[in-house]
């Protein structure tokens, strides 16, 4: 073979891989665009330690992907392979392989949410969270009553619940030091963790948001004049101690109880909050409404009617009385 032909050859089968290299470079970029096979929104998690490999693997099966070899090879050009991150992701339909590295690159993550809802206690709040999924670890132990702010709190797969735990303390710490610069200036309340009493009292006794001003008010009065706070849910707190409902209604003879927070047998605050109030009870605990209305009585239709004098309550009482017999009666 002559120099020259050799030469040619050379030449030729160079022409050729660059053809052939170019033709699957152009391949490759097009279908890295491409829509892909995804026909609805598809959840995927991606372990910890998981490599690209695995990664793209994970993402086949899924069918998120047609091409796991493509998708590695054009997230190592890309310089991704150590930039993707672990976690829940949702994919949607018709993403391309450079919508899902762009996912996987920014870590954007299925955002979960548990509600904690105001009132429940600190006993409850722990089984809501050991309930909710995604969430690792389980909690064995409640913090005490008054201590976690009531909200929504969102979270990714893998996080823990002692993690939304702390976020619910630190939020309630936050909240309150806020909410007590700016108190009203008269309160017979001379602590924060006092104000949490109060308001975990409110809490329990109203579901009307437009009330909680108003019955914080009731309760301010009478703590001024010395008057016992007489709250029915204080009772029901002493004799669940938090676990939960009572799963009945309160007797007579459980007003007569002799415990700690039975507020119609003991003068003031009882020693501690009886659930978590929410950022509006508290609220309405320090700026309470400008009132000298000192009772309020169930109206029969989830809100109060609110009296000045004993006489008036007394009236409020039976009328409420007969409305429940009447509901009972329907029953």
């Amino acid at each position: 073979m002559t120099k020259a032909r050799l030469t040619w050859l050379v030449v030729a089968a160079g022409i050729a891989v660059a053809m052939v290299v170019g033709g699957f470079g152009v391949w490759g970029y097009q279908t890295v665009l491409a829509p892909g096979p995804l026909q609805e929104t598809t959840t995927v998690v991606i372990p910890r330690g998981s490599g690209l490999r695995e990664i793209a693997r994970r993402l086949r099966n899924w069918r998120v992907i047609e091409h796991p070899r493509l998708f590695a090879l054009y997230a190592w050009i890309d310089g991704a392979q150590h930039e993707l991150r672990a976690g829940e992701y949702a994919f949607d339909p018709g993403s391309s392989m450079q919508d899902v590295l762009n996912v996987l690159r920014e870590g954007r993550t299925v955002v979960r949410r548990v509600t904690l809802a105001e009132g429940l206690t600190s006993l409850e709040m722990v089984d809501v969270l050991n309930d909710a999924k995604g969430l690792d670890g389980k909690l064995t132990t409640a913090p005490p009553d008054g201590t976690l702010l009531p909200d929504t709190y969102h979270y990714s797969l893998g996080d823990t619940r002692e993690e939304i735990l702390e976020r619910m303390h630190k939020a309630m710490e936050l909240v309150l030091a806020d909410l007590w610069a700016q108190r009203a200036s008269d309160l017979p309340i001379k602590t924060p963790e006092e104000a949490v009493i109060l308001a975990s009292i409110v809490e329990k006794e109203t579901a009307v948001p437009e009330e909680r001003a108003r019955v914080a008010a009731v309760f301010i009065n009478r703590l001024r004049k010395g008057m016992r706070l007489e709250s029915d849910p204080t009772v029901v707190y002493g004799l669940t101690g938090g676990a939960g409902p009572l799963g009945r209604r309160l007797f007579r003879g459980d007003l007569k109880k002799e415990h700690a927070y039975n507020t119609y047998k003991i003068d003031g605050l009882p020693p501690g909050p009886i659930c978590n109030p929410g950022r509006d009870s508290l609220a309405a605990v320090m700026n309470p409404m400008t009132t000298d209305e000192l009772y309020f009585v169930a109206d029969g239709s989830g809100g109060h009617v609110f009296a000045k004098t004993l006489e008036e309550h007394n009236r409020n009482v039976a009328a409420w009385r007969k409305i429940r017999r009447a509901q009972r009666k329907k029953k």
